[in-house]
């Protein structure tokens, strides 16, 4: 994809990756788009950002995703750009979590990580479709591919992503939108609470490497450890998910 004189819209993009991205496609020429649902961290972004534009949505929720592309779409109509991006992550014991009495907090990722990339990216690709040149970027995750035991939820949200990813590059593949996937592995952020990832990859580095790829103009891009984890065998899979699991399990017992 071009890298400048863009319209881009960023989920999650307050905070971590997404601030990161958003940072990166400013400097290179863009005019970007964040939302989130903590109206005080768009604010902050600003801040220190002045030329974002920020809108407040709860992606959890299918009204609110329709009203952000209503709205996006008759105010900045020149958009080609989306990136999925937003993203929560928990982590639990299966025997341990209440799936009786606290499903709704549990299925927010369903929602967040799934039913939103998927409702975006099918609004915004026809959309789009008309346009000389667009893109949809999803970012799930090396968990795609190695799920991490102890986020189960988080895991399969993110393989199911990629899945869709998949199919939609295929079905756009005779139009002019690009579909790229962004996997990332443990990056240095706030993802699930604070201080679960900074034994992650820099955010900085992590940014400045997926661009990297972004100019390439690959169509997946993994960093660090996610890299292998993209063609991983099956048997390579099960191997890396079990000894991530051992390693991991006490913080859920």
């Amino acid at each position: 994809m071009k890298l400048s004189e863009n319209t881009i819209l960023i989920t999650g993009g307050s905070a971590g990756i997404g601030l990161a991205f958003a940072e990166r496609f400013l400097k290179a020429g863009n005019r970007v788009i964040i939302c989130g649902r903590r109206e005080q961290a768009l604010q902050d972004a600003k801040e220190k950002y002045p030329e974002l534009i920020t809108r407040v949505c709860d992606l959890a929720v299918a009204s609110e995703r329709a009203a952000l592309f209503e709205w996006v779409a008759a105010n900045y109509p020149e958009v080609n750009v989306l990136v999925n991006n937003a993203g929560i992550q928990q982590r639990f014991n299966v025997l341990k979590a209440d799936a009786k009495n606290d499903w709704a907090a549990l299925s927010q990722e369903i929602a967040t990580n799934i039913e939103a990339p998927f409702h975006l990216s099918m609004l915004f690709a026809p959309f789009f479709a008309a346009k000389e040149a667009a893109a949809i970027i999803n970012v799930t995750s090396g968990l795609a591919f190695t799920p991490f035991a102890i986020a189960p939820i988080y895991s399969a949200s993110k393989a199911a992503l990629h899945s869709f990813t998949m199919s939609l590059r295929l079905q756009l593949s005779d139009t002019s939108v690009e579909v790229i996937e962004v996997a990332p592995p443990a990056v240095n952020t706030d993802l699930g609470g604070t201080g679960l990832h900074v034994q992650g990859e820099p955010l900085d580095a992590f940014a400045d490497g997926i661009f990297e790829g972004l100019e390439a103009g690959l169509a997946e891009i993994g960093y660090g450890t996610s890299v292998g984890r993209l063609r991983m065998s099956r048997d390579e899979i099960d191997q890396y998910a079990e000894k991530m699991y051992e390693a991991t399990k006490s913080a859920i017992e």
